[in-house]
């Protein structure tokens, strides 16, 4: 990587990296407080309603974010027939959702839905205003901005939310919170950006936007659909308290693999974007944010599993017991996770929205199995069939990628077995050492402390490169940030 981009890339990763620490850490406390205060049926209500704002914020952005931030002479008639596109199909999204709620309600057989869908739908339109100013901010990778904003919003919706439980609220205190931080994120966000729109609308722009867009909408669409059946699943076969305990357990998971890979595709799409016609860097640049990315997180999603039980019991208390052993699974098909979501990443950079789309399909008609083991056979083997379709998930991604970049699957797998084998042991270690009989505040910080010390130790003895890569970025990171 040359120094100016490289530079580019490290206070990117920086300042996502802190985003994402600032938004969705301070919203994980704020949840292992409100996890106290209310209960897992409470946290069901809100996950029955998930799916469906999920598509709607799907089909807002319709793939146009990765449109603009993909082209490279961005004009100012792109921008505001994006605005006006989003705002128009964000309002008539909510009227669908308003209308629809009795059913909603009927279909999970929970009455509170219809307020808390018509009211929580409102996050619909509000994200819908927040598109274009965060798109320029991605696009310049500018993270310093967006992280001043999550910062703010998140804090303040969490003393919302937090209040509104204490006050005997419930379920709202969740809707409270989460409505107050997408309506802070968008304000502060166009006070930042400074962007405003100007009324002009061009079919031309629109056509070359969603041509490329529109591919991405649909596999988004299909991505989305995927990611939340399983609340559906729970919701509608079990109760609302296993769905409650299930919702918990992807949170923690979240934390790690989810928002690791969010920070690595916000700043590795533009930059890889920058480069995309040179085949060498590209191939270069893209093999380093592979091997760093997986060194943290198999390290990160295997000891989350080995401390599974103390972390919740600790944090959330034993009225989440049911969520350990779901953490446990989900852990094992997070891991591969930012793996073959960069993957995807890299047919954005080279145009081939098609190929992705085609990938969505394959990958959805193959999960349709451990849905169907959810709703006959029980929700650990939905959770244990979704480690499987992880794994082949890769498997298909990386095979279509290798052939955009001349990095095939194999050389991809022994790329990052090293950091693999050397987690996948330190995990043993520290899952072994769960079987001691102590308090469990004594039992997680000797777990976490023998797994750091440990890994610590090999790298230092290896000089894995991939290493050298990330402890000198850390350090980067501390002196330029």
């Amino acid at each position: 990587m040359s120094g100016s981009l490289r530079h580019k890339t490290i206070h990117g990763v920086g300042w996502s990296f802190i985003d994402n620490i600032s938004s969705s850490g301070i919203t994980f406390l704020v949840g292992l407080v409100l996890a106290r205060l209310l209960t897992p049926e409470e946290y069901g209500i809100m996950a029955m309603i998930a799916i469906f704002i999920a598509i709607s914020n799907s089909i807002i952005d319709s793939g146009f974010s990765n449109a603009l931030i993909r082209k490279i002479n961005v004009e100012r008639v792109d921008y505001n027939t994006v605005f006006y596109f989003n705002l128009v199909v964000s309002a008539v999204l909510y009227i669908l959702l308003f209308m629809s709620a009795p059913a909603i309600s009927v279909f999970f057989n929970e009455p509170q839905l219809i307020e808390v869908t018509r009211v929580i739908g409102w996050t619909i339109i509000i994200n819908a205003l927040a598109i274009i100013p965060r798109t320029q901010f991605v696009k310049d990778v500018d993270f310093k901005t967006q992280t001043k904003v999550s910062f703010i919003s998140s804090i303040v919706s969490g003393i919302i939310g937090v209040g509104m439980a204490i006050a005997g609220l419930g379920v709202w205190s969740l809707v409270g919170q989460q409505l107050s931080r997408q309506l802070l994120n968008t304000v502060f966000l166009w006070i930042y950006s400074k962007w405003m729109p100007v009324w002009e609308f061009s079919m031309n722009s629109f056509k070359e936007l969603f041509t490329f867009g529109s591919k991405l909408l649909l596999s988004g669409l299909l991505d989305t659909v995927y990611k939340n059946i399983y609340y559906i699943v729970i919701g509608r076969f079990y109760s609302s308290d296993q769905l409650g305990q299930y919702t918990r357990a992807e949170q923690f998971n979240t934390i790690f693999s989810s928002n690791l890979t969010s920070v690595v595709q916000r700043v590795s799409y533009p930059v890889l974007s920058s480069i995309q016609d040179d085949s060498e860097r590209l191939l270069t640049a893209y093999r380093k944010v592979i091997k760093s990315t997986m060194l943290i997180t198999f390290a990160c999603m295997l000891g989350l599993a080995a401390v599974a039980k103390p972390l919740i019991i600790i944090l959330i208390g034993e009225q989440w017991l049911v969520a350990i052993h779901f953490l446990q699974i989900i852990c094992f098909a997070g891991m591969l996770y930012p793996l073959h979501a960069i993957n995807l990443n890299m047919l954005q950079v080279k145009g081939r929205s098609d190929l992705f789309l085609k990938l969505e399909i394959i990958k959805k008609i193959i999960a349709i199995l451990p849905i169907t083991l959810g709703i006959f056979y029980g929700i650990e083997w939905m959770l244990l069939g979704s480690v499987i379709t992880s794994f082949i998930a890769f498997f298909l991604n990386s095979h279509y990628s290798a052939d955009l970049i001349g990095y095939p699957t194999k050389r991809q797998l022994m790329d990052v077995l090293p950091t693999f084998t050397v987690s996948f042991f330190v995990s043993t270690i520290m899952w072994m050492v769960s079987f001691i009989d102590i308090s469990y505040f004594f039992l997680l910080p000797l777990q976490i402390f023998i797994g750091l010390a440990l890994a610590f130790f090999i790298y230092e003895r290896l000089h894995l490169p991939e290493y050298l890569e990330v402890k000198q970025m850390a350090f980067s990171l501390i002196k330029r940030n």
